[in-house]
C-alpha cells in the first residue's frame, strides 16, 4: 500500500537527442568528422554536448528543466547552436533516426575507448547500429515509487513510439516500417521493453549480477525502452525515434512527464495502472513501429485496434489535470498537430514521393528527403 504522506516527486525534465551530421554539398553523412568540431561545440555548450558512437553521430542533452517550457527552450538553443557550428564545418545536423540513404559500412568509430569497447563487445550487431535516438528523464527522487511506476509505463511506450517515428528509409529504400530503428536496435542484448521486478532491491540484485561477472561495466549497458537512470533519480524513456521537429519533441516529452504525474496520482490514492501482459504490450510496439500512427493500436480494456487520433484524444484527456499542475496544457495539445501534419516518416515518404512524381531520380529524391530533414531540424529554433 503506497504512504500518502511520501513526498511527491519534482517531475523534472531533461530531454537528450542524437543527430546524424551531413554534408551539405554531398547530402551523405560525414565518415570523419573534422579536427576542431567538438571543440567548437564544447566551447559553446560545454557538457551539454558529447560524441556518440559514430563520427557522424552527436548527441545533446538538455539542463535539468522544471517544465516542458523551459526544455523547449533549451532544445532550441542547442539545435541552433550545433546547426550553425557544423554549418562552418559545411555540415548540418538531422535531427532523424536514420539517413534516408547512407551505407554503415562506410562509417566510423568515435576514437574513445568507450566505444572501442562497445565495438569488441557487439561485434558485427555493432556495426550496424547507424541508427539515433531520443531519451528524456523524469525526476522520481524515492526508488521504490521510481520501480513502481517503471512497471506500469510500458503500456504507453507504444504510443509515443507512434508519435516519433523518423525512419523509415535505410540504405536507400524505403522499408515499409515507419520506425526501422528498433529493427536495428532489437539486434543488440537487453533491448525492448523492461521486465517487472517487484521491489528496487530485486532490480538492484538483477543488475548487480550482470555487473558482478563482467558482463557489463554497469547498467548504463542496459538499453531497455524503459529504464531507471544510473546516474540520475529518474526514469528515462528510450523508445522513441528522434522526432525532427522540436515541436513534436516537445509534445512527446510533455506527455510523458504527464503520464508519471498520472501514475503517481494513482499510487498516491493507493491504485495502480492494470499490467498486461508484455505479450500484448509487444504487438503494439510492433504496430507502430511499423505503421508509425497510421494504423491504430490495441486498447486492450476495449479489445479492439482503435485509430491512433481517438486513442491520442483520450490521453490528452487522461493525463490533462496532470499538464495543468505541470503548466504545459498547450505542449500536450500540440501533439494533435503530428497526426494533422504527420510525423517526420510520414513527410520523408511525402517528399519522397513527390519528387518521383516530378520525374527525378531516386537519388535526388533522396536529397529531396535530406534537404528537407535539415530544414525542419532547426525549423522553429
Amino acid at each position: 500500500m503506497a504512504n500518502i504522506f511520501q513526498k511527491e516527486p519534482s517531475f523534472t525534465l531533461g530531454i537528450e537527442e542524437e543527430y546524424l551530421l551531413v554534408d551539405k554539398t554531398s547530402r551523405d553523412l560525414v565518415r570523419d568528422a573534422p579536427k576542431g568540431l567538438m571543440d567548437d561545440c564544447e566551447k559553446v555548450l560545454a557538457n551539454q554536448v558529447s560524441p556518440e558512437f559514430l563520427q557522424c553521430q552527436i548527441e545533446v542533452g538538455t539542463q535539468v528543466c522544471q517544465t516542458p517550457g523551459d526544455a523547449r527552450a533549451d532544445l532550441a538553443r542547442l539545435r541552433s547552436s550545433i546547426a550553425k557550428i557544423a554549418g562552418e564545418h559545411n555540415l548540418a545536423p538531422i535531427a532523424a533516426s536514420t539517413h534516408p540513404f547512407a551505407d554503415w559500412m562506410d562509417q566510423r568509430f568515435t576514437d574513445k575507448e568507450r566505444y572501442a569497447e562497445l565495438a569488441r563487445d557487439l561485434q558485427g550487431v555493432g556495426r550496424r547500429m547507424l541508427i539515433c535516438g531520443m531519451h528524456v528523464h523524469v525526476g522520481i527522487e524515492d526508488p521504490e515509487m521510481r520501480i513502481d511506476i517503471f512497471n506500469q509505463l510500458p503500456y504507453f511506450l507504444p504510443h509515443m513510439l507512434a508519435l516519433s517515428s523518423s525512419s523509415p528509409f535505410w540504405q536507400g529504400r524505403d522499408t515499409g516500417l515507419d520506425s526501422y530503428r528498433l529493427t536495428i536496435f532489437d539486434n543488440l542484448p537487453r533491448t525492448g521493453l523492461p521486465p517487472r521486478f517487484d521491489s528496487w532491491e530485486q532490480y538492484q540484485r538483477s543488475t548487480n549480477m550482470l555487473v558482478k561477472n563482467g558482463l557489463i561495466d554497469d547498467p548504463t549497458k542496459i538499453w531497455w525502452d524503459l529504464r531507471p537512470s544510473d546516474r540520475y533519480p529518474t526514469l528515462e524513456m528510450r523508445i522513441c525515434d528522434v522526432p525532427t521537429s522540436l515541436d513534436d519533441t516537445v509534445a512527446i516529452a510533455a506527455i510523458y512527464v504527464c503520464l508519471v504525474r498520472m501514475l503517481y496520482r494513482l499510487r498516491r490514492d493507493n491504485l495502480s495502472w492494470r499490467k498486461y501482459e508484455r505479450f500484448l504490450v509487444n504487438e503494439n510496439r510492433w504496430r507502430a513501429q511499423r505503421y508509425g500512427s497510421r494504423e491504430g493500436l490495441v486498447d486492450f480494456g476495449r479489445g479492439e485496434v482503435v485509430p491512433f487520433n481517438e486513442l491520442l484524444d483520450e490521453l490528452i484527456e487522461l493525463v490533462y489535470q496532470d499538464a495543468q499542475a505541470l503548466d504545459c496544457v498547450s505542449e500536450i495539445e500540440s501533439a494533435r498537430m503530428i497526426l494533422k501534419r504527420g510525423t517526420s516518416a510520414n513527410r520523408q515518404r511525402k517528399t519522397y514521393d513527390l519528387a518521383l512524381a516530378k520525374r527525378k531520380s531516386q537519388h535526388e529524391a533522396l536529397n529531396d528527403v535530406v534537404d528537407m530533414l535539415i530544414a525542419d531540424t532547426v525549423a522553429g529554433t
